[in-house]
């Protein structure tokens, strides 16, 4: 009892030790009494804190911890556990890194890659996607617990703790002769054991030391730290070979590593030998048919699977949901066939299956009937070929037109035409009950028309209520079939003219109505224009048509007495013979109102709107008066219909489509003087009276050196201005230079002889300098040509004077 009470309190004093110590290890005087089995995760991580505060690591703190106490044995312990610590940290910052899977759920494996390629040539064999997909995996899953059954064995990692009273922690490997040692307890065999029994086991050798274990003060907890890698072999795969895997891997995983069954490989008569010895006989058809992974089964080291070449393949096309080859086992019917193939679908002709078979010579056809089904039991290299139904019906038949329900309608022997009508809810109103109209197809698939008195079938006449056959059309018509389409047109002062349906007994009144009434402009006066109908040819009567000519009152605009129209009717709406609203024109600059002014009379004249607006302001310059008038749309239609002989690259196309007004140059010093001048233009609404202010500039612009603005200097020829700006560019055509003066007048540079002739120059006027015509250089070839053209004339002149 004594020695007991010894060691309990001696195990206290290093627990309470070690906590104190592990606060500030580098600070503390004695660190014999610490031992690091003892030591929390809490305390390993605060001593990592301490050694990263003082920028050291373990290696440099060694010295000064030895020389403290700290035995040799303890210290290498410790460089582990903070190593360790250390490792664990930097895999959970790291998702890439291997042992991810430890940081996160307390296990780790080493992981095993095999990249996938998709190969193309076994695309077609049933059961290829599973080994194929890169996106597949079998892996197994290391979150979930460890099965009861798991037998351990070397490369195996346990965690051993004890916790409670008394706490330890430790990750004990299996050695290679299959045992674990645990400190204070000594050596344990496992190997071989189921890890349920083998917990047992070191729960019952660990109780034999810590009496708090054995009087369930302390309890014991053993998993599966570090899972070992077994060594299995694939023979017959796409990748055959030795291969190193986890020990909770099974059949599937090692075949998904190996690429699954090759070119000729077997997917239902797969090997699992275990001690040389066939353990299981896998058929992955099995898990893809059913989900059946009873043969998915846990691998143990040196396990061979062997894939063998497959007995029977058989191909199935067209019409089923998953067409492709398919293995087929001895015994195994074409029902079973289908099954793999998830059955026909949905427009799949299922009375009877089309086979290609091999024969020892040649091939052979033979046809498979829907009772053979079961009975069936495919050979090797069978192709079948499930085909479409055909694009018929058995029993339809259709009725359309004056029924209340036209559609398709089943067809049954023995129906009649009254039957049919009854089952399409009879015939509407405007039916014309007095023939019908059967389309039928015959033997021949030609068809022909047969003609009923559909009156007289649907009142009883058996004769005429005759039998119907599949695929017959019946037509009911309707009266308004036969009608012509009527029409009446109103035009004029309506605010919806057009053309409208007639209706009977419709009145003028209601077309107005109709049209949504009359404009503004109406005039009381209507003229109706009828067309005249007659049997006979009177070539002494000229007219056409009747026209008719009537009066609206001018309270309601309606007629005094209704007009009922008739079928063609052209009704014109007259318009008042003064209806004009206000037109307005636009003045603008250097007057003392600008604004928008309305024209007083259809002769309204530029000095008129110019008096209206204030006159002109003592800035205005009497020279740059000019009007701006819209071009019409029609102008512009007319200018794009004439042909200008023009190139594709022509700008000329682009200036007409850009011109929205033309200019009026207005000379305001002559209409001063004459108001009858021919300045003082009649204006037109929409007009634009600009007057400009007066400006002392001359802009010139175009291709000279500089375009620029330069003042006005009374005397000054054209070509001062032009050196002005530094002359004209390479491209410059001085001698087509032309002025643009600002009321929109322009004049030209003329020649005669070798005298040129500038126009004058005004203030606030444009000087341009266009761009002289590309000039095509003749070739060396053209020269050449011209040279014998010449040669020869000249050849033929000596000739004719000899």
């Amino acid at each position: 009892m004594k020695k007991i009470t010894y060691v309990l309190a001696q195990l206290l004093i290093f627990i309470i030790s070690s906590n104190v110590y592990a606060q500030d290890i580098l600070k503390s005087k004695d660190l014999s009494t610490i031992k690091v089995d003892y030591l929390s995760q809490e305390d390993l991580t605060k001593i990592s804190e301490q050694l990263k505060s003082n920028n050291m690591t373990i290696d440099q703190a060694e010295p000064m911890v030895l020389s403290k106490g700290m035995s040799q044995d303890e210290f290498d312990k410790l460089r582990i556990k903070l190593s360790t610590m250390s490792n664990s940290s930097t895999n959970t910052n790291n998702p890439s890194n291997k042992d991810k899977s430890k940081a996160e759920f307390g296990r780790s494996q080493e992981k095993i890659v095999n990249n996938k390629v998709k190969d193309s040539t076994i695309a077609l064999i049933f059961g290829s996607e599973l080994f194929d997909n890169p996106n597949l995996n079998f892996e197994p899953d290391l979150k979930l617990a460890t099965p009861v059954n798991y037998i351990l064995g070397p490369g195996d990692e346990l965690q051993v703790s004890i916790y409670g009273v008394q706490e330890y922690n430790a990750s004990v490997p299996v050695s290679i002769e299959g045992k674990i040692s645990i400190q204070y307890v000594g050596q344990i065999s496992v190997a071989g054991m189921p890890i349920e029994a083998a917990t047992q086991k070191i729960k019952a050798a660990i109780a034999k030391v810590y009496s708090t274990v054995r009087s369930g003060q302390s309890q014991v907890s053993v998993s599966l730290n570090q899972i070992r890698t077994i060594k299995i072999t694939v023979v017959g795969g796409k990748q055959p070979g030795n291969y190193s895997i986890s020990s909770l891997a099974t059949v599937y995983n090692a075949l998904h590593l190996a690429g699954g069954p090759g070119k000729n490989g077997s997917y239902r008569n797969i090997e699992l030998i275990r001690n040389n010895k066939v353990f299981r006989n896998i058929d992955i058809y099995r898990f893809l048919i059913k989900g059946d992974q009873s043969d998915n089964v846990n691998l143990k080291d040196n396990d061979v699977i062997r894939i063998p070449a497959y007995n029977q393949r058989v191909n199935v096309e067209g019409e089923v949901k998953r067409p492709g080859i398919f293995e087929m086992k001895k015994g195994e019917t074409f029902t079973d066939l289908l099954n793999f193939a998830s059955g026909f679908n949905e427009l799949a002709y299922t009375a009877s299956v089309n086979v290609v078979q091999k024969t020892g010579r040649e091939f052979k056809v033979q046809d498979i009937n829907e009772s053979d089904f079961n009975t069936y039991i495919p050979q090797s290299g069978d192709v079948f070929r499930i085909t479409k139904i055909l694009d018929r019906f058995e029993n339809r038949i259709k009725i359309e037109g004056a029924v209340f329900r036209p559609d398709y309608y089943s067809f049954v022997e023995g129906m009649r035409i009254s039957d049919l009508v009854a089952r399409a809810e009879g015939l509407k109103e405007d039916a014309y009950s007095k023939r019908a109209r059967i389309i039928r197809l015959k033997s021949d698939l030609t068809t022909e028309i047969v003609n009923v008195d559909l009156n007289a079938a649907l009142t009883g006449d058996v004769n005429a209520d005759i039998k119907l056959k599949r695929e017959d059309v019946i037509t009911v018509y309707s009266i308004l079939d036969f009608r012509e389409e009527y029409k009446v047109t109103i035009d004029g002062e309506v605010k919806k003219p057009g053309v409208y349906d007639y209706v009977e007994n419709i009145t003028l009144n209601d077309l107005i109505i109709q049209v949504g009434g009359l404009t503004g402009s109406a005039s009381k006066r209507i003229e109706v224009a009828r067309m005249v109908k007659s049997d006979v040819i009177n070539d002494s009567d000229p007219k056409r048509i009747e026209l008719l000519q009537l009066e609206i009152l001018s309270d309601n605009n309606e007629q005094a007495k209704n007009f009922i129209l008739k079928p063609f009717d052209v009704i014109n709406i007259r318009r008042i013979a003064i209806y004009e609203k206000p037109k307005m024109v636009t003045i603008s600059g250097a007057v003392v109102y600008p604004g928008k002014y309305v024209l007083a009379n259809k002769k309204e004249k530029v000095y008129d709107i110019v008096m209206r607006a204030g006159g002109l302001t003592s800035i205005s310059n009497i020279e740059g008066m000019k009007i701006k008038r819209p071009i019409k749309k029609e102008e512009i239609e007319k200018l794009e219909s004439i042909d200008l002989n023009l190139t594709k690259n022509d700008s000329l196309k682009e200036k007409l489509a850009d011109i929205k007004f033309s200019t009026i140059p207005i000379n305001w010093e002559k209409i001063e003087k004459n108001k009858n001048h021919y300045s003082n233009v009649t204006l037109f609404p929409g007009d634009e009276i600009e007057v400009a202010v007066y400006n002392e500039g001359v802009k010139v612009t175009g291709n000279v050196l500089l375009t620029s603005e330069i003042p006005y200097r009374s005397g000054k020829s054209f070509k001062y201005y032009i050196n002005a700006v530094g002359g004209v560019d390479s491209k410059g055509w001085k001698k087509k230079a032309y002025i643009i003066y600002p009321n929109g007048n322009a004049s030209v540079t003329t020649s005669f002889l070798f005298f040129r002739s500038y126009p004058k120059v005004t203030p606030d006027s444009q000087i341009v300098v266009p761009e002289k015509p590309e000039t095509k250089k003749m070739s060396t070839g053209e020269w050449v040509s011209i040279g014998s053209v010449i040669t020869s004339l000249a050849l033929l002149i000596v000739t004719a004077f000899k």
